[in-house]
């Protein structure tokens, strides 16, 4: 895209965790009565510590809207209206939950209900609801599962559980920058450039 005829890089930035995070956990707590041990968790998908409660806890999920009382994460909002002005937006996120795929439409719904709803400057043409992030080349991509950044030039990898513990080390190797809140992202992306 150009705008006033200056080529604008583009960014994709996933959704859950990153632009809004533990509405899911709050589900999960709920159902099981108590909160987890988040740092002992290393798996991406958490509700794996289920076990065999997972039926269970699927069957009444299915239909609760995760993101009903869901709010950005702090700062979110200012940094990507700021980043708005230099770069292409394009928000991505996977909808399909692997115990309930025949499900998918009411999380697709509600997903982009909430991102209409809290990101009003993003246009939903912008939005993009697939699993698979290698087909969005972006110059920048921001999530926190690892190879949803690949293919980018810049790659920031938002912490959370399931990456906490990959080095300095791993992340330098493949030239991925970790980030842990907005504003660390608005000093990469804006004040840096």
């Amino acid at each position: 895209m150009k705008e006033s005829g200056i080529q604008m890089k583009t960014i994709m930035v996933d959704m859950d965790d990153v632009l809004t995070y533990g509405n899911f956990s709050k589900i999960l707590e709920d159902y099981l009565g108590y909160r987890p041990d988040y740092n002992s968790i290393t798996n991406y998908y958490i509700q794996d510590i289920l076990g065999d409660k997972k039926e269970d806890f699927f069957s009444k999920f299915k239909d609760m809207d995760m993101y009903e009382n869901a709010t950005l994460l702090p700062d979110c909002y200012d940094t990507l209206r700021k980043l708005s002005k230099y770069y292409k937006i394009y928000i991505c996120t996977d909808y399909i939950w692997r115990e309930i795929v025949e499900y998918a439409g009411n999380n697709l719904k509600n997903k982009y209900k909430f991102l209409y709803e809290k990101l009003d400057f993003i246009e939903p043409r912008n939005f993009i609801f697939t699993a698979d992030k290698s087909i969005v080349n972006c110059d920048i991509k921001i999530d926190d599962k690892i190879n949803n950044i690949e293919g980018a030039k810049t790659k920031l990898l938002f912490t959370a559980w399931h990456n906490k513990n990959l080095t300095d080390e791993e992340l330098e190797s493949q030239n991925i920058i970790r980030v842990d809140n907005w504003k660390e992202i608005e000093e990469i992306l804006i004040d840096r450039e």
